[in-house]
């Protein structure tokens, strides 16, 4: 083609390109949720239209929790909710993540539920406990026999899927189960005089709740990202002031079935997180209070029990640069 000819159509070109781009880039971000407090309170947005507000198109879809990593394992999704723990053995089957935004952490929500005459940890030693072993129940678990000058060898623990927990405690096949709301809530609800003999608030920071994005899409859309976390904190606020808590109370409990007083009792168990508190817990540091050193003992654990088999890069599955930016 003579360059004269090139020059002509290089505008043209340029535009047909940038047109399909530009509608690449408006394709909704897909986001998987589940039922947990602090993603349910994606629903505020959702429902209140900030997202379109902020120039950003999103795709939310319910899932069950499993059933959500699985869907981003198969790259259904630009993003799924689920804890930092789950981040790291979704990326060491497979399904690499970037966690950008720490939406809460599970402060009280998962809980040892002890059957009636189990009135602490201590009271477990030589009995049955049934727990998803290899999840973060089974993490808790061990915290709190720690905790209480314990360790695994002392109970004979029962592999339960965590949705069973509550039929199996009232089974009386167990002394105690281990398991997140609404699944603990449950427990304690079937089976009278049970009792909380521990839980994510007596170890903060145990548990963080995030939104892990597919590097892949973080790097082709960090804008778009960075307009979601905006709305996020939009979000956050709306709960916390006193003057709209209820109306977003209404909207969380509405997504999931359950009585609005109820469903305030699982917002207590769960400590959603200001834009300042986020930034801090994404510092570098060891132990619970940081979102990296929660996640090297993750990691140890994962591979202790055997959930994979090499020790995961840290680093790699956090950015805290968009929260830092806001």
């Amino acid at each position: 083609m003579p360059i004269s000819i090139r020059r002509l159509f290089a505008p043209l070109l340029g535009l047909l390109l940038g047109g399909a781009s530009a509608l690449a880039s408006a394709e909704p971000l897909k986001i998987g949720y589940s039922d947990w407090p602090g993603w349910v309170a994606w629903e505020v947005g959702i429902e209140k239209g900030w997202f379109k507000e902020a120039g950003v198109e999103v795709s939310f879809e319910w899932f069950d929790y499993v059933a959500s990593m699985d869907a981003f394992a198969a790259g259904q999704l630009d993003a799924v909710t689920m804890t930092n723990g789950d981040a790291l053995v979704t990326g060491a089957t497979g399904a690499k993540s970037v966690m950008i935004l720490i939406n809460d952490y599970s402060n009280g929500n998962d809980m040892v539920v002890g059957a009636p005459g189990i009135g602490s940890i201590k009271d477990l030693k030589g009995k049955k406990v049934g727990v998803e072993v290899g999840f973060v129940s089974h993490l808790l678990l061990l915290d709190g026999l720690k905790q209480n000058g314990m360790s695994e060898s002392d109970v004979e623990l029962v592999n339960v899927p965590t949705n069973e927990t509550p039929q199996v405690l009232a089974s009386g096949d167990v002394s105690a189960i281990v398991a997140w709301q609404p699944n603990s809530g449950m427990a304690l609800k079937l089976v009278p005089g049970s009792k909380k003999v521990f839980s994510s608030a007596d170890q903060p920071g145990l548990i963080y709740d995030v939104l892990a994005v597919s590097p892949r899409s973080l790097a082709a859309r960090k804008d778009d990202w960075t307009k979601v976390a905006k709305v996020w904190y939009r979000i956050v606020d709306y709960i916390k002031d006193p003057k709209t808590y209820d109306d977003a109370v209404q909207i969380m409990a509405a997504r999931v079935g359950i009585e609005p007083d109820e469903y305030k009792s699982f917002i207590d168990g769960t400590k959603i997180l200001t834009l300042d508190e986020a930034k801090g817990f994404f510092n570098k540091g060891e132990g619970y209070t940081s979102l990296y050193g929660s996640s090297k003992i993750s990691d140890d654990f994962n591979v202790a029990n055997k959930v994979y088999d090499e020790a995961q890069d840290i680093d790699s599955y956090i950015d805290p640069s968009i929260t830092g930016a806001l």
